[in-house]
């Protein structure tokens, strides 16, 4: 695939927020922005400006990958990914691509983890049956182990990218994945939230929802159980 690393990071929010609030999908600048630089669910974390997306996503127009999809009333321009149709994939093999796009380099076990909002897969036999499908479209390739990793590692092959997508390395741990999976979740839907209130604000005329809402109180909930009672999880 040919796209640089802010393009990559717009298609893999724009299928992701398909699949996952299609309500508010296709997605307006601002609410492409905060899913762009959510802190969850992604690697890098980054802090794009609408500027650089406006202009990554005229490069994806050209390219055939996204175009304009506002309705009609619409008082917002909206953007919608066409990588099904381009790359002519399926169901499943979007959602593989979708997270790579996201998270970078991962294995089998981390990928059907952190796609099940985006295609749920019932085993670990069948995301290997897609990463061995996108491997022979040359869309993905398999990576060496490197030490300490018991698992092989799966990223995207993209052509114009400034560095490799997914080179860093992380720990094989099904407990540590299987956390954090359900920690994304929970952050995810408080992003979702966030998402829908801007998106909510814009077609209202209202004022635009900051980048980071406030979540420190949330947070401390979280890393602090009550005295009476464990946190449990």
């Amino acid at each position: 695939m040919d796209a640089d690393a802010v393009e990559i990071r717009i298609l893999g929010c724009l299928v992701e927020k398909q699949r996952t609030t299609p309500d508010v999908y296709p997605l307006t600048l601002n609410a492409l922005r905060l899913a762009c630089n959510q802190s969850t669910n992604r690697d890098p974390v980054v802090d794009y400006d609408e500027e650089t997306i406006r202009t990554a996503l005229a490069r994806l127009s050209r390219k055939g990958l996204a175009r304009l999809a506002s309705g009609p009333g619409s008082r917002v321009v909206k953007y919608r990914h066409l990588l099904d149709e381009a790359l002519s994939v399926s169901h499943a093999e979007l959602g593989i691509v979708a997270a790579l796009m996201l998270r970078g380099a991962q294995t089998p076990g981390e990928l059907k983890a952190r796609t099940e909002r985006l295609h749920p897969f019932a085993s670990l036999s069948e995301v290997d049956g897609v990463l061995e499908a996108l491997i022979e479209r040359g869309l993905v390739e398999r990576l060496e182990r490197r030490p300490g990793q018991k698992e092989v590692r799966y990223r995207l092959v993209v052509a114009g990218a400034e560095e490799p997508v997914g080179e860093a390395a992380a720990p094989d741990d099904d407990r540590v994945t299987a956390l954090e999976a359900r920690v994304e979740a929970l952050e995810a839907a408080l992003e979702e939230l966030r998402l829908r209130l801007g998106d909510a604000g814009l077609e209202s005329g209202g004022e635009r929802v900051p980048d980071r809402v406030e979540l420190h109180a949330v947070e401390d909930v979280l890393e602090e159980p009550a005295d009476d009672q464990p946190l449990g999880l």
